[in-house]
């Protein structure tokens, strides 16, 4: 093949490149514009108060599954209702916290465990997912360890995998709160950057609150990640998710 069509095959696919970029822009424009008062409204529905949902991912492009945010101060059954509200504007998706203690599922499905669960802890009964000392960053070795992980979840995408942090009680609680949660953070990331969808993920750090049975609160194994893998009933599509007639 000459040259000359060589160019234009690759101008005309650069072409076809840029449309979708653009076309799916001016989408999630349009997206936002017509949700955003519609998630406020079913937020205030709920008493919601100081809820704010965010609709916008951090590559800056439009998001149809919320990421509720200022409602740790709010009762555990309000956090429910608010979540589920959200979740019931039409296409609208998985919706979650940032805190990712609550999801809009929580009162409404019965959940099973999965043999992925025992798969994680297989790998974790001899190895633990280790932090450089005082910091979320994950030491080189618990980098390989977390492929393991990410490997074992695979088969059961489309779970709830929650991701709990815990600290020694080195130190005052509230920093170990906060760093637990910073950690659990940081392998949310890690496995979201692994191919595990974000949706099915939800990270929450707890502190020094509980320990490792038979070890005293100060030990550091007690330094340590824990999952949970649920099986939940399958998201029904949304006019989002459903394609046109062609």
């Amino acid at each position: 093949m000459s040259p000359r069509p060589l160019l234009a095959f690759g101008a005309g696919a650069a072409l076809v490149i840029a449309l979708g970029y653009v076309g799916g822009q001016r989408y999630g424009d349009q997206f936002l514009a017509a949700k955003t008062g519609e998630i406020e409204a079913a937020i205030a529905s709920a008493d919601g108060g100081p809820v704010t949902a965010r609709l916008i991912n951090p590559l800056g492009s439009a998001m149809r599954h919320p990421l509720l945010q200022n409602g740790e101060s709010l009762p555990e059954a309000t956090r429910a209702r608010v979540a589920q509200a959200v979740a019931a504007v039409p296409g609208v998706g998985g919706v979650s916290w940032e805190d990712g203690s609550a999801t809009a599922q929580a009162s409404a499905t019965q959940y099973t465990p999965l043999h992925c669960q025992e798969d994680v802890e297989g790998l974790l009964r001899s190895r633990s997912i280790r932090f450089e000392e005082g910091s979320a960053a994950l030491d080189p070795a618990s980098r390989v360890l977390l492929d393991e992980v990410a490997d074992a979840l695979r088969p059961c995408l489309g779970s709830i995998i929650a991701i709990t942090g815990h600290t020694d009680n080195t130190g005052p609680e509230p920093g170990n709160l906060e760093l637990s949660q910073e950690r659990a953070r940081t392998v949310r990331e890690g496995l979201v950057a692994r191919g595990i969808p974000r949706d099915g993920l939800r990270a929450r750090g707890i502190g020094s609150q509980e320990p490792v049975e038979g070890l005293a609160p100060g030990d550091p194994a007690n330094r340590r990640i824990e999952f949970s893998v649920i099986a939940t009933e399958p998201l029904l599509p949304t006019p989002v998710d459903t394609p046109g007639a062609r």
